[in-house]
Formats: C-alpha cells, structure tokens, sequence
C-alpha cells in the first residue's frame, strides 16, 4: 500500500477515549464485575519433565497469565491482588486509555504494595491484540522476568470468519542447570544489553507449542513478545502467511518480505494463514535466534475443512484512529539516546565508566516524574519525534497511550500500518509521527525492561 504525500494530509477529527469514565471509580450499576488477578509465587517446570520446577511468579498460578478478553467498546475491570514480596502496577501495553490507567507504578499511579489490591477499569477503544505486565519506576525487570505478563485481547464487534484463533506470548528464562532462576539483577552487563534469557517458552512451554488445525482450517495467529530484552525475527515456514495486524492496529493485509518480521519485546503481530491442505504436513514460526527456535509449529490433523472463506484480507481498521497527519503544522521534538555499555572489536561489553544504575541519557538526562516533560502540546496537535539512537544497540521505544506512524526518512509518506512500538537500530535515526489526542501525561520508554529501571524514558504531556 503506498504512502500518501504529506503534502496532501489533512487533520482527522479527534480520537474519543471516554477518559473521565476509565479513570474514575464507577458508581453505574451496569458496571461489569471485578475479574480478580492475583500475582504470587508459585514453581512451574518451564523445561521438559523431568527437569524441577523453576520458583516464578505468576497470575492466578498460570504463566503466562491468564488471556483477557473484552468486546470492543465495552468496560473491564481487573482487581489486582499483590501476593508477591514486590510493588507491582500493570501497564496494558498497547491501549490507549485514561492516563490514570496506564499503570505506571511510580508515574500515573502509585505502586501496589505487597499484600494490597488495586482496581483497574478500561474501556478499550480499539480491537486488537494488547499485553498487560508490570510497570514500576525502577522495579519492572524482576516481576516481569519472574513470569508476570499476559495478553489482553479486544474482539471486535464483528469479528473476521476464522476456524481457530490462537495467541501466543513469547517469554524468556534466564535460569542456571539446575533450572533455578538467576539472581534479580544478575551483572553489570544487563544494564546495558538487558536480561536476555537462556530457556524460551511459547505460552509458558518448552517451545515448539503444537497446536493442531483441520487441513485448510483458517487460522489467526496473535504472537506477542513479552521477553524483558530479547529482540530476534520471526520466520514463518510451511504456509504463505499475511500480517492483518501491528501492535494491535489493522492493517491492510500483506504478506512480510522473505517471510520474516522484527519481534522486538512489546511488539504484538496478528497472523492470517491457511492451513496446509494435507494431514501431517505442518507451519512452523521460528524464532531467528543462535541457530534458530522453532516457537509454534501448527499441525494439519483431522478432517479436511471445505468452508468458503474469502480470500484472506485486512482487518476492518479502528474508526477512532487518525486517516493521517498535517506534518506541515507539526511540533518537531528531538529525542536522542546515548550511554550504556560499548561494543569492542571482539564483541565484548565495554562497561568502563558507566554507572550501571544510571547508564543511559535521553537528551542529557535519565528519566524522572518531577523533571519537565520532553514536550507538552495541546490535544489534537500533531507531534514529529525524530528519535536518534546514538548507543552501541538497538532500542525498542514504546509511547504510552497513543499509536503512531513510522515516517520514510524524506517526511513524504509513512508505513501504510500503526504501531505503539518501535525498534531503533543502533547508529540510527528514525521519526515517528502522531496525534497528540489522549489527555494526560504520558511516557515514551524503553520496552526493555533493565533499561526502562534504569532511567530510559521520559514523558510527555497533553492538556
């Protein structure tokens, strides 16, 4: 789908997020009830049997945590109980909600302290496939590396026609041979690259996850990354697949160049695919990691399915968001990152003079609630972000409560698709371009999570 010129863009009418009523309590009798969550500890066996359970932390005593599922437009609530030794908040990545819901412990809420219970209400207004998991200043990477995350998904009113509809949440262990899990934090070197795992899990087991489809049965496929660091691609073998969604927005669909798509944590994919038509033969999402992790393998098992489904095609798009945006009239922001770890020759983290509290800067500072925002507009402006990565890595950049475009490096036209997270390659600079349309304070951070408690964000404000 080819890019409009900016030249010819013009400003939508505002996005409705019905604020005052997610982050209020509710005092209406159609309130939904309280689906209660409750985070503790537990032990799981994450490697094959007969491996010892690894001590985590889970949601209700499942990890990944349990699927939420809402219809689009309609309210949730979600009572979190903390059970574990740790301030927890839940940040639902990806939903462009009240600000007073974000759940950013120590920013738009304060942390729920061990023993206490927090009431979460959203009203989604977009469809799509979202994650939900911990978010504290300075506190994330242990509860969310322990196994707190989970996905939330927002049906749409009318659903596409799909025989089955399977998410998968992609998770990394650092655990030791004996499958103990290692200390929280475990090096200097996670301060940089972050803590990436030595075990991968597809929806809390040893990968690949079979799941099996009647031969030709259509399938959506929600894959999600909630690693703490981990970033690889994915590669899709056996069936020609097409992506129907970014981060949770639809898309028109197509299909990814060389079958591969970047995948980094935060990053959620919506997969529209046939299965093959012939029993036993099978479609494999690896993960281009080492030598490659096979994650999901769909299996063609049973009766062959003849139903007349149309060719395979786009998601409706969500009706509150942007047809564009007037990068003529828009508030330009540089956004640049340095510090962390440098890279030697031999590939080796160089972490002489680094603060490993404190490595990172975005411009000249690490993040902090009371310093004032990298910007403040009004609502309804559009906003440019040239986001320049001046760090020895790739950064993956999340903006809180809103969806944004990835520019073409001359500013005349976009990637015909919206998303909410971004990976910026090291030695890069990349714009992002948004409506500044949801009300409040929000962050821009890294969705790494050593990074993020170590001072890789900032905020922005939108009165």
């Amino acid at each position: 789908m080819a890019a409009t010129s900016a030249a010819m863009l013009l400003a939508p009418a505002g996005l409705r997020h019905g604020a005052s009523a997610q982050g209020t309590a509710a005092t209406s009798a159609s309130e939904p009830p309280a689906r209660r969550l409750v985070a503790a500890p537990t032990a799981l066996r994450l490697r094959p049997a007969p491996s010892n359970p690894t001590a985590v932390w889970a949601f209700d005593g499942a990890v990944p945590g349990p699927v939420l599922r809402v219809r689009q437009g309609e309210s949730l609530r979600i009572e979190l109980e903390n059970r574990t030794p740790a301030p927890l908040s839940l940040h639902w990545h990806g939903v462009r909600g009240a600000a007073a819901m974000d759940g950013v412990g120590g920013f738009s809420q304060p942390p729920v302290a061990p023993g206490e219970r927090f009431d979460y209400r959203l009203t989604p207004p977009d469809a799509g496939t979202f994650l939900y998991r911990p978010l504290v200043i300075g506190g994330s990477s242990e509860p969310a590396g322990r196994g707190l995350t989970g996905m939330l998904i927002v049906e749409e009113k009318s659903p596409p026609v799909v025989d089955l509809d399977l998410p998968v949440l992609v998770a990394d262990w650092l655990l030791g041979d004996d499958n103990a899990m290692a200390a929280f934090p475990s090096g200097q070197q996670h301060a940089a690259a972050g803590r990436l795992g030595s075990w991968i899990t597809s929806n809390g087991a040893a990968p690949p996850l079979r799941l099996a489809g009647a031969p030709g049965a259509r399938v959506r496929l929600r894959l999600a990354n909630g690693c703490n660091a981990r970033i690889t691609r994915l590669r899709f073998d056996g069936a020609k697949v097409f992506v129907a969604a970014v981060d949770g927005q639809p898309t028109d669909a197509f299909e990814p160049v060389r079958a591969q798509l970047p995948f980094p944590p935060g990053s959620r994919y919506d997969i529209m695919l046939d299965m093959p038509e012939e029993p036993g033969e099978a479609v494999t999402v690896m993960a281009l990691s080492g030598p490659g992790v096979p994650l999901v393998r769909l299996v063609a098992e049973g009766q062959k399915r003849r139903p007349a489904h149309d060719p395979l095609a786009g998601l409706a798009l969500n009706p509150t968001l942007p047809a564009a945006v007037r990068l003529q009239d828009a508030r330009r922001i540089a956004m640049l990152i340095e510090g962390g770890a440098r890279v030697t020759p031999e590939s080796r983290l160089d972490l002489s003079g680094v603060d490993p509290e404190r490595p990172w800067r975005i411009n000249g500072a690490t993040g902090d609630a009371k310093a004032p925002p990298l910007f403040s507009v009004r609502r309804g402006t559009p906003v440019v972000i040239a986001i320049d990565n001046r760090t020895a890595f790739a950064q993956p950049m999340h903006v809180h409560g809103h969806v944004f475009r990835l520019l073409h490096p001359l500013d005349d036209g976009w990637e015909p698709y919206f998303l909410d997270t971004l990976q910026v390659p090291e030695g890069r600079r990349l714009h992002i371009a948004f409506i500044a349309e949801n009300p409040g304070r929000w962050l821009i951070s890294s969705s790494v999570l050593e990074r993020f408690d170590r001072g890789l964000w900032s905020w922005f404000e939108v009165t």
